[in-house]
């Protein structure tokens, strides 16, 4: 009998922990019972669907043509602080795209850092974009920014690195650089990212648990962001944002889970593997770092920069992880990639 009790408990506790452990499976839009789909969509060589928004003048007018790449718990429906003035005068198109699993593109189980660059290239080329682009990254969207310069250097016309991601486990980073940087997060934060990096087919269980405090971000602790950015987002407040209900739409394990889990996972490379992909000028890597931000520790950016000297380092004073909707530095961040 207390054999018979024993295999029945723990049976029990295998399939909790198995049903804790396992991603629920996600609401793909155009599905039977997921959500519709709204927005124009390419489909890709393995059958999934990127969403995108095209805006500025006609692709086929522009001079220059920029795939804008969203961060973490965003969308393609970023709107950056980019005038009509700017847009005309230097004859601007923009793209951008929900990256997998985000939005109204399906989600890809596979997802890292060399698929978010083909998807990029992909896009592109059912758009009709030519040759050559340049891209332009916000935070988590600068994964995929530095997997276009590694996997399609030559796709690329120039690209901007907007308060970059960095992963505390590059191996080229001395172990006291990234350690002193990682300390400077959040507890709770630390914590999801060496889960999401050591143990990734525990992160679903560690996300949805409720013993310990989760990534702050999604918590809603304003800690995370300096005096800048809390004026920041009480200007963008008073702003209407447009599809934010459908961001996680798919799932939340689908969008923001596999978002943290490609950038955190293990790459093929670290940034001080990429040659310059600009050997003779004819385009610039730029990075954009606020002093202030709290979310991107500067110190791992400005040593990136420092070995990589074919990368522009911007490092900007008294601001923070919000750098980009600050309408003159979006503008300034455009012009120095586009004309120098």
């Amino acid at each position: 009998m207390i054999v018979q009790v024993a295999v029945a408990v723990t049976s029990a506790l295998l399939g909790w922990a198995y049903l804790a452990i396992k991603p629920p499976p996600p609401k793909v839009c155009g599905s039977p019972g997921g959500p519709p789909v709204t927005s124009p969509r390419i489909q890709l060589s393995d059958g999934r669907h990127l969403a995108y928004k095209e805006k500025g003048v006609p692709k086929e007018k522009a001079q220059y043509k920029i795939i804008v790449i969203h961060g973490f718990d965003a969308s393609k429906d970023l709107d950056l602080p980019v005038s009509q003035e700017l847009i005309e005068d230097l004859q601007l198109y923009f793209l951008s795209f929900d990256r997998a699993g985000y939005g109204e593109s399906d989600p890809n189980p596979i997802r890292s850092v060399k698929s978010e660059a083909f998807d990029i290239q992909e896009l592109a080329d059912k758009l009709n974009l030519g040759s050559r682009f340049y891209v332009i990254g916000m935070s988590m969207g600068a994964y995929p920014v530095w997997g276009c310069l590694k996997y399609i250097p030559h796709r690329l016309s120039g690209a901007s690195l907007v308060v970059p991601f960095v992963h505390y486990w590059w191996p080229c980073l001395p172990h006291d650089l990234s350690e002193e940087a990682f300390k400077r997060l959040l507890v709770q934060d630390q914590w999801v990212f060496r889960i999401a990096h050591y143990l990734p087919w525990l992160f679903n269980w560690w996300m949805t648990q409720k013993w310990f405090p989760n990534l702050s971000m999604m918590s809603g602790n304003m800690s995370i962001f300096c005096d800048k950015d809390l004026e920041m987002l009480k200007q963008l407040s008073n702003s209407a944002g447009v599809g934010q209900e459908k961001i996680r739409q798919q799932g939340v394990y689908e969008s923001l889970y596999r978002d943290i889990l490609a950038g955190y996972g293990k790459w093929e490379f670290d940034p001080l593997d990429i040659s310059n992909p600009f050997p003779k000028n004819e385009g610039s890597v730029h990075i954009w770092q606020g002093y202030e931000d709290k979310i991107i520790p500067f110190q791992i950016n400005r040593y990136i920069s420092e070995k990589l000297p074919w990368i522009r380092y911007h490092e900007v004073p008294d601001f923070g992880h919000l750098l980009v909707y600050d309408a003159s530095f979006c503008e300034a961040i455009l012009r120095e990639m586009l004309v120098g």
